[in-house]
């Protein structure tokens, strides 16, 4: 599908969050069925791979438009939990210290429609801005197996993969990332 318009960039509100949760699917679904079998995929939705309202809440997390359609999210965080969606245990809501921590990179997914259009390059440049504005000089975040390759191409270097508890016997991996941010 062409895109005949400028992405556009907005903040998500809460009344955002069944639009977000099903582009969330199409893209664990469509850009992921080369890393992940299905049964991965549809476990990771049920929990890991999900909307998380406190970055809404926060204002730091972004929907891209299209023509009209949502063709991607994402966001920035200055709280300690790395990934994530509500639906996960191990959450830490506790701030960031900007001089010794690094911000966080959370929750990017692309619509299968608009991949590989610069649309999820585009989200990073206005988050790490934001970021930084908030004083931080680094930033992590916790990658799928797809995202890992854009988040490489950005600068952030990945770290001992963990392989992260889905239930039901079932784990997916998520790569830590790190970047610092040069001046």
């Amino acid at each position: 599908m062409p895109n005949t318009a400028e992405p556009t960039i907005s903040k998500a509100t809460l009344d955002d969050r069944e639009s977000i949760t099903e582009l969330i699917a199409a893209s664990a679904r469509g850009l992921g069925k080369d890393d992940y079998p299905p049964e991965e995929i549809e476990a990771a939705l049920g929990g890991v791979w999900g909307v998380d309202t406190q970055l809404i809440k926060d204002q730091t997390y972004f929907l891209v438009h299209v023509d009209g359609r949502l063709a991607a999210c994402g966001g920035w965080s200055y709280r300690r939990t790395l990934f994530g969606s509500d639906g996960e245990a191990e959450r830490d809501p506790a701030e960031l210290d900007p001089s010794s921590d690094p911000a966080r990179i959370r929750a990017f997914f692309v619509h299968p429609d608009f991949a590989r259009r610069g649309i999820g390059s585009l989200l990073l440049k206005v988050c790490e801005a934001e970021a930084r504005k908030a004083g931080f000089k680094a930033l992590s975040l916790g990658a799928t197996l797809p995202g890992q390759r854009l988040y490489a191409v950005h600068g952030f270097v990945a770290q001992e993969t963990i392989a992260h508890d889905l239930g039901n016997g079932k784990t997916t991996p998520v790569i830590p990332m790190i970047k610092v941010l040069t001046d």
